[in-house]
């Protein structure tokens, strides 16, 4: 919860400043008491006599309130404004009996403009870090939901209101995406993650579901081989949102990679954390929160997202390593390992979604390849793509908000070892290597017409054991800010 205003409270459990790297505090607004300020600056003394350099401090201002002390460099675009405010929000949790705190921007001697462009950076941060999932906790309840809310001291009110939304929008969209892949898959089935999207309609975003007798009509068969072992139906989504005038141009298209849940089929996975594979949704979750995001803050913008819905599972009438299977382009593919189902769901994505939205451009989203990780660990996501223009908007993009990728080649010799000898490609490589490259190779297939492309692998990036930065642990939600920021900064 959060609220704006030009005074402070009276009954808040604590109150933050901000100061520069020298830890020079100035109330240049004077709406601190007289008392007040000299106790800040008493306690700034003794840091800067004891020449400690803490990013965030606290001292009692009374028994029953705290003050929060928060340096921030002087070079405010040498750093990241949201990083810091998730820092600050996992300080807080350390602090016992607090629930409301005052944040007076105005504190920092900077001016109104920069202030403005700092501080709704620093409260996605904050709001980023607080996220939980708890929905299923029967015990404890009251402490799980526990929420600090906070209230923002500024005499630039309406403009920093302003940005604010336009910050809480990618926070709710991030939001999403991490509720999605938080879900059980016995909750969260094609089915109903269908039923979930269609609630975006109420933001004006137009849904169209396209189930299992519309896709074979299509021809999609790489996609319904997928989930032919699945009692749950597979289906392909098109969220599209037109924030822009009809005459813009071509729209901006993401694709994702929704499979709800991943046995590795017939090619079985190990047991042990099978569990985690309920976030093989995580390209798609990425691509609908994207979406929402837009929506939310009325991006000025045509954009279109398609989502591959559906369940690997063995059974009886599930996919057989071996099998042929032909793919809405027309073209054959030998399913040598039916664990590699992710780029048989993409292939018929791309495909369509390049024919019948005649985009400016793909990128698409996937948990794809346990080598990526291998290369690439919790930091970079790996980045594919045919052209270079695109690929440096992605990377630029990436630097901007600290959600980092890596380019990795695409290349004719790469590509040679996915050529099958009895169909048109194989959908593994089992000689050469270089898994996330082919597997990319594979996708790039796909993309007929040559449109601009980029394949973004977030197989290491799209949940965590480790709280980390703006993430609490489990899914992160990233590309979400990354594909905004893209958008934003090139498209609007």
């Amino acid at each position: 919860m959060v609220s704006f205003t030009s005074s402070l409270s009276t009954n808040s459990d604590g109150l933050a400043i901000f100061v520069n790297e020298k830890y020079n505090f100035k109330d240049k607004k004077g709406i601190l008491s007289k008392n007040l300020v000299q106790k800040i600056n008493s306690f700034l003394k003794v840091l800067k006599d004891k020449k400690k350099s803490d990013e965030i401090v606290s001292f009692d201002i009374s028994d029953k309130q705290k003050c929060f002390i928060i340096k921030i460099k002087n070079k405010y675009e040498s750093f990241f404004p949201e990083e810091i405010g998730g820092r600050f929000f996992s300080y807080l949790k350390k602090t016992k009996d607090l629930n409301t705190i005052d944040l007076y921007i105005d504190s920092l001697d900077l001016d109104a403009q920069k202030l403005i462009n700092l501080f709704p950076e620093f409260c996605l941060g904050f709001n980023l870090k607080s996220y939980t999932f708890n929905k299923y906790k029967t015990t404890n309840k009251e402490k799980i939901n526990k929420k600090i809310t906070y209230k923002i001291i500024t005499s630039s009110k309406e403009s920093f209101e302003k940005k604010y939304k336009y910050y809480d929008a990618i926070k709710e969209g991030v939001f999403l995406s991490r509720d999605l892949v938080s879900e059980p898959p016995n909750v969260l089935s094609p089915k109903k993650y269908t039923e979930e999207i269609k609630k975006l309609t109420k933001l004006g975003l137009k849904v169209e579901i396209l189930n299992e007798k519309k896709l074979k009509k299509l021809g999609m068969h790489s996609l319904l081989g997928v989930g032919q072992g699945s009692k749950n139906e597979t289906f392909l989504v098109n969220i599209r949102w037109n924030g822009a005038k009809s005459n813009f141009g071509k729209p901006l298209a993401f694709v994702g990679k929704g499979v709800t849940f991943d046995t590795g089929g017939i090619s079985l996975k190990p047991a042990r954390f099978m569990e985690e594979m309920k976030y093989d949704m995580g390209g798609s979750a990425v691509v609908v929160g994207l979406m929402k995001s837009l929506a939310l803050r009325k991006a000025k913008v045509n954009a279109v997202g398609v989502v591959g819905l559906v369940e690997n599972m063995p059974d009886g009438n599930a996919q057989r390593p071996g099998d042929i299977v032909k793919s809405y382009s027309g073209k054959t593919i030998e399913v040598l390992n039916t664990d590699a189902e992710g780029r048989l769901v993409l292939a018929d994505a791309l495909t369509y979604t390049e024919e019948k939205f005649k985009p400016k451009f793909i990128i698409d989203l996937a948990t794809l390849t346990g080598a990526i990780i291998m290369a690439l660990g919790e930091e970079y996501a790996g980045l594919f793509s045919n052209s270079d223009d695109l690929s440096n908007k992605i990377f630029k993009a990436s630097k901007n908000v600290n959600e980092k990728v890596w380019r990795l080649p695409l290349h004719k010799n790469y590509d040679k070892l996915i050529d099958s000898t009895i169909a048109d490609v194989q959908n593994i490589n089992y000689v050469g290597g270089a898994g996330s490259i082919t597997a990319a190779q594979f996708l790039q297939r796909f993309i007929i017409n040559k449109t601009p492309w980029a394949h973004l692998d977030i197989a290491g990036m799209a949940f965590s054991k480790k709280a980390a930065n703006l993430n609490p642990g489990g899914a992160t939600g990233f590309g979400v800010r990354l594909l905004n920021n893209l958008i934003n900064e090139h498209y609007e």
